[in-house]
Parts: structure tokens; sequence; C-alpha cells
């Protein structure tokens, strides 16, 4: 979340917008103003927290907000990775025997699992091709949503199938 002009300061940190009234009222009691959100935390600190429980809210969600306001700017939410398709590799026809490209697994079963490189067919990377070690269950190695690399080894045009391997490459 970032700041925009005349947005709330609270949108900011990773504190959920239910609890920005609480905020509000904390940093009223302090006399300080809303976007001034780690001096609230520093302040609220040595605060009786009692004073600002309520049947919605316990102690321990304003030691979270706490934790929050401290660090505003922070994005809880967990880095998303994106594959890097290869240009002008755009149609299972520009594939090449021997290609290294960049996935992302877009389906795990039981013999192996489908990888997304940037065609309009998704890739096998059978379970033996998975890694150089014995696998018995392909969710044991890989997940959906991983970006992986992979290497081409079979493109059949005619059946629309790609055959790929990730031990072949260095991920």
């Amino acid at each position: 979340m970032r700041i925009r002009g005349g947005e709330n300061p609270l949108d900011n940190t990773a504190v959920h917008p239910e609890s920005y009234a609480v905020v509000k009222n904390i940093a009223s009691d302090l006399n300080l103003e809303l976007k001034q959100v780690t001096q609230i935390a520093e302040n609220l600190k040595k605060a009786d927290l009692k004073k600002y429980v309520t049947d919605t809210v316990g102690e321990p969600t304003l030691r979270d907000i706490i934790g929050e306001l401290e660090k505003p700017g922070r994005d809880p939410r967990a880095e998303f990775k994106y594959a890097t398709f290869k240009e002008g590799i755009n149609e299972i026809s520009d594939l090449e025997v021997g290609m290294e490209l960049e996935g992302i697994i877009t389906n795990v079963a039981n013999f192996g699992a489908f990888v997304d490189v940037g065609v309009h067919q998704d890739g096998l990377v059978h379970i033996s091709q998975l890694t150089d070690r014995f696998v018995k269950d392909p969710k044991e190695v890989v997940k959906v949503g991983e970006v992986v690399k992979v290497k081409v080894l079979e493109v059949n045009q005619k059946l629309k199938r790609i055959g790929l391997s990730m031990k072949a490459v260095k991920q």
C-alpha cells in the first residue's frame, strides 16, 4: 500500500482498516497527528494498554498494532515473483530442443509438473526430470506458482506436447 495525496496515513502501514478507529482514538488521546505513526507507537508502548481494550480489541491486538505502527511502509504480503519469458518465443513452433527457458509451474500432478514457458501450451516436466534424486511425490519438489528454469527436451507440434527438464539446468 502506498500513500497518495490526501489518503489516510495508516494506509502506509500493515494495520488492518478495522483497527483505524482505535489508532485515531489513541492519537487523539496523545495529542498526536495521525501521520505521526511511529510516535503513536512509542507513546502507546508506555501507555496503559488496558485503557484501549474494548469488546472487539484486546491487548494482543493492541500489541500487534504497535508493532505495525513501528514499521510504516512495510508491505506484509509475500513478494510475488514473475517468470521472465524469453523474447521471440510465442508459439510452440518457436521452441527448439536444448533451449533453456524460465517458466512458472501451473499444475502439479502425480507424474510431474506443468510449466508455462510463454507459448500457448504448457510443457511437462516428468517426475523423473524434476531433480537428480528420486522423487515419490512431485509436490515435495515444486509448487504451483513457483518460477523455475527448464530445458526443452522434446517438441511435438502435431500433438502439441512439450517435454521439459528441470534437472538439466541449474535452478
